[in-house]
């Protein structure tokens, strides 16, 4: 097996370990300090994610390709240096960022979030930030190398760590007050990160080639070359990712002030918006992981066939990745619409955040499509035209937000339809830059078979769950449910030959027999 396939293939068994243990560590901060503590955690992550972006400067994805380039030229002085300046310039931006952010926070919990109590969580996160901007350097060497282990396992040390401490320190500073519950579970994420650093540095000195801290202000002096060609590089990753960050930051504080202007209390806000981001997208979210991995391999494919200009197996291939995205984020919604209360409850401990999945759920797909499309878009070589995508969509989403949510009749509803407002608009919009490259058939059939399959399976499941299985306890009667839809809706897809006997055969260990049940 090649390094670029068994790196990849850690990689993506490490991110769907990583997904679930962060899956579980939201159900565990739930459990213990409940909607408003979700919300006041939720509303201050954004801000740290939009410092670190800004800090870590694009550098992870430009050191990786620099290491990977010198690597092959067997250039390890090269190499050195490229640590060394990548190390010099994010840590200088985190000791500037850090004390502006920590100096800022009675601001930004006062004025932009209308709700003080943020800034505890806010001063608790803070220290995370050189933490991060270190552990991101070492991580992006080691992916230059194409040793993807300590990456892997560093990510998944961090989610271990997390867990076990969140319970811990929520209720450890619980009895001082909801925001200290929060400032916990902050605290639990800085120390994880920390873990996860000190794993990444013990990893490197095992098994690095050369002595880092020899000559390494000299290094910095004569850096000025290679400072250049990383800034090549990262300065149009950060500028993509800064657009999300940055929406993402903003989203709480419209948020915020829209529900302020429609009359709803910042107590109640924070609880809202915690119930939203914090309990029902990440039950929305969860399916994502099959469609960011497809894209992965998605890019290469088509950068291939772009490259030999063969439009037809681009097309092919990009057919290919939305029918399984279509197919598979199908049955995540109709499980997740019919059980959206029950799975909250079971989860959450509280099904209040159940009406955003019931409103949500039906144009998930749309999300589910995006991961694809902009594969595609990267592998065109048109990732400016899908960062102005974006930044419209980020734009619209914004205002549709502001708009709905400032009226008492929507509330907080209205945030979530502005949510997917954005999402479908980028979503349509990655389509048509698409479809300007290249040519697309619709095959409208096999689109509307899927649908009436998603509402038939779930149909099923609904009377399974509500008629059939009410004197059953919840976690069984949730098993039983999803098995019944999953089956369902696998037999409708075989009964309208949405998916065929070289489809399952392709399934590992049970698709040899499944295959007597399959058409050609």
């Amino acid at each position: 097996m090649s390094k670029f396939l068994r790196g990849t293939l850690i990689l993506l068994v490490a991110g769907f370990v990583t997904r679930i243990l962060g899956f579980i560590n939201r159900i565990v901060i739930a459990r213990f300090i409940g909607e408003e503590g979700v919300g006041l955690y939720m509303m201050a992550f954004p801000t740290l994610m939009l410092v670190i972006t800004v800090t870590q400067l694009g550098l992870p994805v430009a050191i990786s390709k620099s290491v990977a380039e010198a690597e092959a030229k067997g250039d390890f002085k090269k190499i050195k240096k490229i640590l060394v300046v990548s190390l010099a310039t994010t840590f200088t931006l985190s000791v500037i960022f850090t004390p502006i952010l920590y100096f800022s926070t009675p601001y930004l919990s006062e004025i932009l979030f209308t709700d003080d109590r943020t800034m505890q969580p806010l001063l608790a996160i803070t220290p995370i930030i050189p933490i991060v901007a270190i552990s991101s350097v070492i991580r992006g060497y080691f992916q230059g190398r194409q040793n993807m282990k300590p990456a892997a396992f560093s990510q998944v040390l961090e989610q271990l760590v997390r867990i076990t401490l969140i319970a811990v320190l929520t209720r450890m500073f619980l009895p001082f007050g909801i925001e200290y519950a929060a400032a916990g579970a902050m605290l639990a994420a800085v120390i994880g990160e920390l873990a996860s650093l000190i794993y990444l540095i013990t990893a490197f000195k095992l098994k690095k080639k050369f002595p880092v801290r020899k000559n390494f202000f000299k290094q910095i002096k004569s850096g000025k070359s290679t400072f250049k060609e990383l800034m090549g590089v990262g300065i149009p990753t950060l500028g993509s990712r800064l657009i999300g960050n940055l929406s993402w930051f903003l989203e709480p504080i419209v948020v915020a002030h829209s529900l302020a202007i429609a009359g709803v209390g910042a107590v109640l806000a924070t609880k809202q918006y915690g119930s939203l981001t914090g309990l029902a997208m990440p039950l929305l979210f969860l399916p994502s992981f099959i469609t960011n991995s497809l894209s992965t391999s998605l890019v290469p494919a088509i950068s291939e066939a772009n490259s030999r200009n063969d439009k037809g197996l681009i097309e092919y291939r990009l057919q290919q990745a939305l029918r399984f995205v279509f197919l598979t984020g199908g049955l995540s919604i109709a499980v997740l619409y019919v059980l959206a209360e029950p799975l909250m409850e079971l989860m959450y401990g509280t099904n209040s955040g159940a009406i955003f999945i019931k409103i949500m759920a039906p144009f998930f797909i749309f999300y589910y499509f995006q991961a694809p499309l902009q594969a595609t878009l990267q592998a065109l070589d048109l990732a400016r035209a899908a960062m102005i995508n974006s930044i419209i969509g980020s734009a619209i989403k914004l205002g549709v937000i502001f708009a709905l949510a400032t009226q008492p009749s929507f509330g907080i509803n209205g945030a979530a339809l502005g949510i997917i407002v954005g999402m479908v608009l980028v979503t349509l919009l990655h389509f048509s830059t698409v479809l300007k490259k290249i040519s697309f058939t619709f095959y409208i059939l096999d689109y509307v078979k899927s649908f009436i399959a998603i509402g038939l399976s779930g149909g099923l499941g609904y009377w399974i769950f509500s008629k059939a299985l009410s004197n059953l306890s919840l976690p069984i009667s949730i098993c039983i449910s999803s098995f019944i839809i999953s089956l369902s809706y696998f037999v409708l897809l075989l009964a309208f030959k949405l998916i065929r006997k070289r489809d399952v055969k392709r399934i590992p260990k049970i698709g040899r027999i499944l295959t007597w049940f399959a058409f050609e």
